[in-house]
């Protein structure tokens, strides 16, 4: 951990992110409350002055700006902290930050200001994701309730990322369905990093295993390399169960959203098979629906799996899907 200084210093204290609102929404510290400085339109007005007429004009501007809401700024931050004790940063630990220590420091705060800024934050963040931790991989077809066994892996005590829960999608044609938006990339890193940094690399961190893109989210590229070099355990349990699974986790959702996600998948899925699939959905026959497009996934799921020739750790069959009895079994096996 010396190697990340940042890293060890962000749980500390609350943390200021002064950047502007988008800038934020594209990534930023888990945890960190925005406290813009600028606006998005006022910062860039500030740029366009600095460029255009130096830094003096830029620095003028951007007092117009904030002066107005110095007061309410300090009322917020003494909201935020009543101790009066905050970490602020910006990009990279600039006037931004510099200016809003300045103002809270007069106000009675102790202040720190990241070394570095976001910028230094993200570069630990890529090099954490580097780490080669003891990752072992759930692995196991479609419909085999493989994030229910990892969920109670981890109430058993293992040590856990749920991917799809990170990146707020199924990692399916129908993966976004019932989720919320998803995160930038850059903020699902963060993400992932802020759960590594609460685990023991010595011990094994269960995954499940996921496609390199879940939904809009791109795996980083060496926690990816780590992953399909991962001893895998895989699962199975007969296909009537994984049918029923997922006409319990999809047939909540409309006939339009269903179609959708047929339709996504129609050429893989074959002109006639996505036939069939449709005219179950119009006939209110989900269990049709689920085992016609199950022929894709288990197809898809069985060249992956041979592709990538990983070390296998066991093979389990279950005759029933009680994740917890399942979790129980994957205990017992040898470390």
């Amino acid at each position: 951990m010396d190697k990340f200084p940042i890293l060890k210093q962000i749980p500390r204290h609350k943390v200021l992110d002064v950047r502007s609102p988008s800038e934020y929404l594209r990534g930023h510290i888990p945890g960190a409350i925005n406290f813009p400085l600028f606006s998005d339109e006022e910062r860039a007005a500030v740029g366009t002055a600095y460029k255009q007429e130096g830094k003096d004009k830029a620095i003028i501007l951007g007092l117009q700006f904030v002066g107005p809401r110095l007061a309410e700024m300090v009322k917020r931050a003494l909201e935020i902290s009543p101790e009066k004790e905050l970490t602020v940063h910006c990009w990279r630990g600039g006037m931004r930050s510099s200016s809003i220590a300045w103002l809270l420091k007069q106000a009675g705060f102790q202040i720190y200001i990241l070394a570095g800024g976001y910028k230094a934050y993200r570069h630990e963040v890529q090099q954490y994701l580097c780490l080669p931790f003891h990752y072992k991989v759930l692995s196991g077809p479609t419909g085999s309730g493989k994030t229910n066994v990892l969920h109670a892996l981890k109430a058993l005590g293992e040590q856990v990322i749920d991917l799809e829960g990170l990146a707020a999608h199924k990692g399916s044609s129908f993966g976004a369905l019932g989720m919320q938006e998803q995160p930038a990339i850059e903020y699902f890193e963060n993400l992932m990093v802020a759960e590594l940094l609460q685990m023991d690399p010595d011990k094994p961190v269960w995954i499940e295993d996921e496609s390199r893109k879940i939904g809009k989210v791109v795996l980083h590229e060496a926690f990816w390399n780590h992953k399909i070099k991962a001893p895998v355990l895989r699962i199975n349990v007969p296909s009537h169960l994984r049918v029923s699974r997922l006409v319990e986790d999809y047939g909540r959702f409309t006939a339009d959203e269903l179609e959708a996600g047929i339709v996504r998948i129609s050429k893989r899925l074959g002109p006639q098979h996505a036939k069939t699939a449709l005219e179950a959905l119009k006939n209110g026959d989900l269990e049709e629906v689920a085992q016609t497009c199950l022929v894709y996934y288990d197809k898809a799921y069985a060249y992956s799996f041979e592709r990538n020739k990983r070390e296998q750790i066991a093979e389990l069959h279950f005759d029933h899907m009680d994740a917890q009895r399942i979790a129980l079994e994957i205990k017992k096996l040898p470390a």
